[in-house]
């Protein structure tokens, strides 16, 4: 017991409206829910602050470490124990001395060690 009608070999000519519907119902039920939770704020009078000096910078020393396994500081050619004592003095004077290290990638792992532990061995941490 067959509905319809036989002579239906036609294509549909009508578009399904149905999933379009479905989809447009949810992101509406999400811009209902978020939309208030895009309004609600506290309200808070932030205290006003003078802006403050910038602070000085510390000057960065320079230690380099070339191919050969020459130390300099500050461009200036050093053995490691001139580099220690150099570094003992630098710390004493400015505590918050920085160095930053160059050292040439095909120098032995082993020197690069030795030139950051004469630096920590003199105080300096940073």
């Amino acid at each position: 017991m067959a509905f319809g009608n036989r002579n239906n070999d036609q294509p549909m000519s009508e578009i399904n409206v149905t999933p379009l519907v479905d989809v447009m119902l949810v992101l509406l039920v999400v811009f209902i829910v978020t939309a208030p939770l895009l309004t609600q704020s506290i309200g808070v009078n932030l205290p006003k602050t003078v802006a403050a000096a910038p602070a000085t910078p510390n000057a960065v020393n320079l230690v380099s470490v070339d191919l050969e396994g020459t130390i300099y500081l500050n461009k200036q050619k050093l053995s490691a124990t001139e580099l220690g004592e150099r570094l003992l003095l630098l710390q004493q004077s400015s505590p918050e001395a920085t160095l930053q290290f160059e050292i040439d990638d095909r120098v032995n792992y082993g020197k690069a060690a030795e030139v950051m532990a004469i630096a920590q061995h003199a105080g300096i941490t940073k």
